[in-house]
């Protein structure tokens, strides 16, 4: 099967391409780049791209499926149905599942039912230790032979500096890089949001940002003592983002991600105790914000992962201490970052892509993603810059609904995701119409 991508503005890094053009894809691969004036092949359908930003497809590292074991809040189909739906072609599931994936059983069982879905692929995140419990070491050489590309015991950080220099210097062994939820919980334990002015006023007990960052400088201060690589996860506060910048001037392998409500919401929002503003890290300080927007904008940060956390409504619906942390975000956070941070001058276009697909695909060592390059899987996220858009969590293709962006008109958003060369996802505002050949136009 061919298809022709047609008169789209291609964006791609790892090329260095940023202007109009063609792309060709037969049999699920990049053919190659082309002049919006050359033809059509012969027995070619053709997707219509016209005022539309054609970019590789984007990969979030940083997702929780909750399959197996909490199926009721999501499930591996439902999940990669999201996450098509919000531009995303690939996601990294974290192991805290139940059974956690601790071992190459539960990673085989991650991937079949992502390819019985045959929407997003998924790639499965082992955890550091056996049920996460973080106490003995989980059998890594088995689980990444089975397909895991990271290992984390993301939500329950490796409490103690020896057993995570351990879990480096093993983790090293097999290149993997190590995935760190960095959160000191003798500092953070009974924390419900922010330390700060709005947890006094909210009478909430707070985590102050120190909890992050004490555990942010020694995983550091453990790469250069190791050499594994070290992946930070969804960073939160001004002393994390320093602790990376740091290393990076350092040349350590140390890279991170930050997610679309630490650099859109601020720790204000809970004072309605809405829980679905409850999220672990917790929402920051203005100036926690402007510091994930600068390390965006100057190239500390890597990756904008969307920590994709379904709970159930009844859950979400206890008092907000007894509510559990995370929300949804698979289906917003393109939108988030085309309004807030592209369409706001924040970063250029091209520094998103690189963000959400150049780079973690180059963390994950995911060779045939991340760019279009001929020969590569066609992969593609295609985006209009100007559409104006509603999401309507109702209407979600996740299993949970719990988010603080119900309701949320953006400017720009994900109209159409390929995967493998197949159109898996297409915004209710294109339509597939006949015109001597199939195409896909937008309607409007």
């Amino acid at each position: 099967m061919r298809l022709l991508i047609k008169n789209g503005y291609v964006v791609d890094p790892s090329q260095g391409v940023n202007t109009g053009k063609n792309l060709l894809i037969e049999d699920g691969r990049v053919v190659g780049l082309s002049s919006h004036n050359d033809g059509v092949p012969d027995e070619c359908e053709v997707f219509d791209a016209t005022g539309l930003v054609v970019a590789p497809g984007f990969i979030d590292m940083h997702v929780h499926l909750r399959e197996p074991g909490q199926e009721y809040k999501e499930t591996i189909a439902s999940g990669a149905a999201a996450a098509v739906a919000g531009g995303f072609t690939t996601v990294c599931a974290m192991p805290n599942t139940n059974p956690v994936n601790d071992n190459a059983a539960v990673t085989r069982f991650v991937i079949e039912q992502a390819e019985r879905a045959g929407l997003a692929s998924v790639f499965p995140v082992g955890a550091i230790t056996k049920n996460s419990a973080g106490t003995e070491l989980a059998e890594m050489a088995e689980m990444k032979d089975a397909g895991i590309v990271a290992v984390s015991d993301d939500g329950r950080p490796v409490p103690t500096a020896g057993m995570m220099r351990r879990a480096m210097e093993y983790a090293r062994g097999f290149d993997l890089p190590v995935i760190e939820h960095c959160e000191d919980k003798s500092l953070a334990r009974g924390g419900m949001m922010h330390e700060g002015h709005w947890s006094l006023v909210l009478g909430l007990r707070g985590m102050p940002a120190a909890a992050e960052e004490v555990d942010a400088e020694r995983n550091c201060l453990l790469a250069e003592l190791t050499g594994a690589r070290l992946h930070l996860a969804h960073l939160s506060t001004r002393g994390a983002i320093d602790a990376v910048r740091r290393a990076k001037e350092k040349g350590l392998p140390v890279t991170c991600e930050v997610a679309p409500h630490h650099w859109t919401l601020t720790d204000e929002a809970v004072q309605n105790y809405d829980t679905n503003t409850k999220m672990g890290p917790p929402l920051r300080s203005p100036d926690h914000l402007e510091a994930i927007i600068a390390g965006l904008r100057d190239g500390t940060v890597d990756a904008i992962a969307t920590d994709h956390a379904p709970h159930h409504a009844d859950e979400k619906a206890l008092e907000y201490d007894q509510a559990p942390f995370g929300i949804v975000g698979l289906e917003t956070a393109v939108g988030l970052a085309m309004d807030r941070l592209v369409s706001d001058g924040a970063i250029s276009l091209e520094r998103l892509v690189e963000l959400c697909a150049t780079n973690p695909a180059r963390i994950l060592r995911l060779e045939d993603r991340g760019s279009l390059r001929a020969g590569t899987r066609a992969d593609l996220t295609i985006i209009d810059p100007e559409l104006t858009w509603t999401f309507d969590a109702s209407r979600a293709k996740s299993k949970s609904r719990n988010t603080p962006f119900d309701g949320y008109t953006f400017r720009g958003g994900a109209v159409a995701t390929i995967v493998a060369g197949r159109v898996v996802h297409l915004h209710p505002d294109y339509a597939r119409v006949i015109d001597g050949k199939q195409r896909h136009a937008l309607v409007r």
